[in-house]
């Protein structure tokens, strides 16, 4: 829903202070008054007057200048975890998974337009930003995104199309929307995706869907790998047949339990998750 057409029901000032809890990220732990402003497009006093009724409640702390979270906020997200049961299913297979290929392994589910990584094995870095559980990018330029969307009915693949504005991270990523829907539609077929290099330069990944029992794409399941040591074609030959087996085992995992609880928050569509702590894009 735009901005001006809120619903008569919409509390202005609770989305204000959910922008300033969410302007604090790893890149900005501490912010002064007027950073945080700037970053939620506040005035400085609606600003103050959220930063300090957020340290009155604990979810923040300050010295005068600068503000920080404090462990707090985790309460946010903790109630909604505690019933989550598709990372705990999955983590058993993603440690079998990474023991097998020796590569990073995690679980993503959608969360409107973004991915958001709800469980996570590493082996080591290989990005140049930090993956946590909470981390979240672009669905259209990861291959855990570009399974999710494909697995997507036609009309709702066309409406997440037409509301998304390609960027191009690398000199390789997919920037235009019918080259996208003719990726996802191979996605579809094959059952997995392999993205070459377009999120960043010198990695690569492949993924592949989990489903519930009704046969629904919930989440995915990746392996990322640096582009150096592994070509398209060792990923599609040495990797994906241990990649979906591991999904294969999460798959059987999810109809003995039932329904993974991750109803997704802003979807609408996939039953998936977000974390506690999602970092929001700077703009």
């Amino acid at each position: 829903m735009a901005a001006g057409a809120r619903a008569p029901h919409f509390v202005r000032s609770f989305e204000r202070g959910l922008a300033v809890i969410r302007s604090f990220d790893a890149e900005h732990p501490a912010q002064t008054l007027s950073e945080v402003a700037r970053a939620c497009d506040l005035t400085r006093a609606a600003a103050r007057r959220l930063l300090l009724t957020l340290v009155d409640l604990g979810y923040m702390a300050t010295d005068d200048r600068h503000f920080r979270l404090t462990p707090r906020v985790l309460e946010l997200g903790y109630s909604y975890l505690a019933g989550f049961t598709l990372p705990q299913i999955a983590e058993p297979h993603l440690e079998q998974l990474v023991a097998q290929v020796r590569e990073s392994s995690s679980l993503c589910v959608l969360d409107g337009d973004d991915i958001v990584y709800v469980a996570r094995v590493p082996t080591r870095r290989i990005m140049s930003a930090s993956i946590t559980v909470g981390t979240r990018f672009p669905a259209y330029v990861t291959s855990v995104g570009r399974v999710m969307l494909a697995g997507l009915a036609d009309e709702e693949i066309d409406a997440r199309l037409a509301r998304t504005r390609l960027r191009p991270l690398t000199d390789r990523t997919v920037d235009s929307v019918p080259a996208l829907r003719t990726e996802l539609l191979q996605v579809r077929g094959q059952g997995y995706a392999i993205v070459d290099q377009e999120l960043e330069e010198g990695l690569r990944s492949v993924a592949a869907p989990v489903r519930d029992r009704d046969g629904e794409v919930v989440a995915a399941v990746n392996i990322a790998v640096p582009a150096g040591r592994n070509s398209v074609e060792s990923i599609r030959r040495e990797l994906l047949p241990h990649l979906l087996a591991a999904v294969a085992r999460i798959d059987a995992d999810l109809r003995i339990t039932g329904p993974a609880r991750a109803a997704s928050p802003g979807s609408g569509t996939h039953r998936s998750s977000s974390s506690p702590r999602s970092p929001a894009p700077r703009r």
